[in-house]
């Protein structure tokens, strides 16, 4: 799948409590003030149908391999409804979470094969890869106390820490296979000092 040349695709990856969220909402208001149209998204969502898997997929036990499958679904109706169409209007995607989050989460934490995620990535996906991805890296530890602090756990926010020690390494793992598409941020420093790293890796666009 193609996108326009003057577009980004950045995603967000990192484990729940990581801030994210947070993130991606002061970047969103930094490039609006620069006159920069986007979108804001987020997976498993984003389409009618992502947000029903998402429910399902939060709420509902189920095997890994479905889990996976359902994941992939709703990123595939994602990808052709949302990202690409934005993408081809010009308009920059700031994804809250894509297919890195399956490596982790799927891969890592759930020990599904990585050949089988690189299957449904290639079908799903047909090539598009996100131009930045953006992994706000924090302990796993440190992740839960905020975690506890802000909101009711979902299904996967009740997994052990050894889960999400797991996926924080399929992460770095990812994101050291692939550095010069990832920007790897400490998310234990104060928000606005991650906001300022991630800009910085945005500057040559922004200029």
């Amino acid at each position: 799948m193609s996108k326009s040349n003057s577009a980004r695709f950045i995603s967000f990856e990192g484990v729940d409590g990581a801030g994210k969220s947070t993130q991606i909402d002061a970047l969103a208001q930094t490039l609006r003030a620069r006159g920069v149209a986007l979108m804001q998204t987020r997976e498993p969502g984003g389409t009618p149908l992502g947000e029903s898997l998402r429910a399902l997929m939060l709420g509902q036990d189920m095997d890994a391999l479905t889990e996976t499958l359902l994941m992939f679904a709703a990123r595939r109706e994602h990808v052709r409804q949302v990202i690409v169409p934005a993408l081809h209007a010009h308009r920059w995607v700031l994804c809250d979470r894509y297919t890195d989050a399956s490596y982790a989460y799927q891969g890592g934490g759930r020990g599904v094969a990585v050949e089988r995620l690189d299957a449904l990535a290639g079908w799903v996906q047909e090539g598009l890869e996100p131009d930045l991805t953006v992994l706000v890296d924090i302990d796993p530890a440190e992740a839960q106390r905020r975690r506890a602090r802000a909101r009711s756990a979902d299904r996967f926010e009740v997994e052990p820490a050894a889960f999400f020690a797991a996926v924080r390494a399929a992460y770095l793992a990812r994101a050291a296979a692939a550095p010069a598409r990832f920007a790897v941020v400490d998310g234990a420093v104060p928000a606005p000092d991650v906001t300022a790293a991630i800009l910085e890796r945005l500057a040559p666009w922004l200029t």
